[in-house]
């Protein structure tokens, strides 16, 4: 299932980010009563409905010719574009300025759904002030309060009407799907460019979900794979090519839609908080990971580098401790070889089913390895294991008493499940239920 998209948009101090927050949930916007205070676009998940979407906070679209508001603007337009809906935000109080009918002309040309919400209309005698803003076009116009949290089910329930098919359903084909994430220039579309030109079997470029991103199709040995591209670093100009902060919403987009993610880290310069974040995204939303060190025709070398910088990697990604680590160059094609049969492994691995007499014999073993602990003078009792699901595999843990189930020993049995039966690149995921 993918996510839609929600954009919040509106010229500066419309209150964007107090709205952001009301439907996340949490204070992650910055909010001060001073224009321009949200300098990129800030990313999240909220629900309505028992629908899931990634809501999108930007920065005040401005008039202005200064670089800072230029920038902000052209951030913006790059959330316009991302975006399924577009909420567009304006001050009730203060009626249509010029500049929200800029931000309309703005809107006009995405041709996206665009619900307009007339915010700090904070009581019922302020409604009539919503009649002058149906002259911007956009139709019904919603009252909302975003410091009271007024009228949001109304907006959110004209929103969700307006998000496209979500079941983005696969057929049930052997193809492996990855993706490619990374911070910029790390060297995601050389290694792509590798790939597809040492095979030289392209079989098709199609539309891909997300606008202006193309998946590629290509076999190898009698393989068929997707690379699904995180789009916007090619033919986008210089927002993408000089702003640090890679578009991180698109790489979340890509990773919903893969099987497998190759975390590509620059051998060159190392590893940075941005690499540990992106990576997150991948490891919460289950996927199998391989993580990939480009360009290592750049380090100079001695016995030890590559242990060293593995110890580093493991030491700085301890949360992917299953994840393979592959050091290779793009440039050079040097060890090229190795990624394509690592992603067929960690797929598998992903896919991978096992039998319920096979797993609690494994269990078994475990627990004559390892007898459960005893909390409060009560003793954690295992009845038996099941898997549940696959990609990622999912294992479920009757017990007597699910509060017994200490993290550790959880730990402890997903390792003794990989000891068994491999599991290299995919997490695992367990979950201790009491049995009915």
């Amino acid at each position: 299932m993918k996510k839609s998209v929600v954009a919040i948009v509106g010229r500066p101090n419309v209150g964007k980010s107090t709205i952001f927050n009301r439907l996340v949930g949490e204070r992650i916007s910055i909010v001060e009563d001073t224009p321009g205070v949200t300098r990129d676009r800030i990313y999240s998940e909220a629900e309505w409905l028992h629908t899931t979407f990634n809501l999108i906070d930007t920065g005040g679209i401005d008039i202005s010719d200064e670089p800072l508001i230029v920038q902000v603007r052209e951030q913006a337009q790059i959330a316009i574009d991302e975006a399924d809906v577009i909420v567009f935000l304006v001050n009730g109080r203060e009626g249509i300025t010029a500049a929200d009918e800029e931000v309309a002309k703005i809107l006009y040309k995405s041709n996206k759904p665009v619900v307009l919400g007339v915010n700090k209309i904070d009581n019922f005698e302020m409604q009539d002030l919503l009649y002058e803003f149906y002259a911007l076009g956009f139709g019904q116009p919603y009252t909302i309060s975003g410091s009271h949290g007024l009228g949001l089910g109304d907006l959110l329930d004209e929103v969700i009407k307006h998000f496209p098919d979500q079941s983005d359903v696969y057929d049930d084909d052997d193809r492996i799907r990855f993706s490619l994430i990374g911070r910029p220039n790390v060297g995601k579309s050389s290694l792509v460019n590798a790939l597809l030109g040492e095979e030289r079997v392209i079989v098709s470029d199609i539309a891909g979900t997300t606008k202006d991103a193309v998946d590629t199709e290509f076999k190898k040995e009698d393989r068929d794979f997707t690379i699904i591209d995180t789009a916007g670093m090619r033919k986008r100009g210089k927002v993408y090519e000089t702003t640090e902060k890679y578009s991180v919403l698109r790489a979340l987009k890509a990773i919903e839609r893969s099987d497998v993610v190759l975390v590509i880290i620059d051998a060159d310069t190392g590893i940075i908080e941005q690499d540990k974040k992106i990576a997150g995204y991948a490891h919460e939303a289950g996927k199998a990971i391989v993580i990939v060190v480009n360009k290592w025709d750049a380090v100079d070398k001695d016995q030890d580098t590559m242990k060293e910088f593995e110890d580093d990697v493991r030491q700085q990604f301890q949360f992917l401790s299953y994840a393979p680590i592959i050091f290779l160059s793009a440039k050079t094609k040097k060890r090229m070889h190795t990624l394509l049969p690592m992603i067929v492994e960690v797929s598998e691995n992903h896919a991978k089913r096992v039998r319920t007499n096979l797993l609690n014999e494994v269990i078994e073993d475990a627990l004559a390895m390892n007898p459960t602990p005893s909390i409060k003078g009560q003793k954690l009792k295992i009845l038996y294991t099941t898997q549940v699901a696959a990609k990622p595999p999912t294992f479920v843990v009757f017990v007597n008493d699910p509060e017994l189930m200490h993290f550790t020993y959880e730990r402890f049995l997903e390792n003794r499940i990989r000891d068994a039966f491999g599991f290299v690149g995919t997490p695992i995921k367990i979950y201790a239920r009491v049995r009915k």
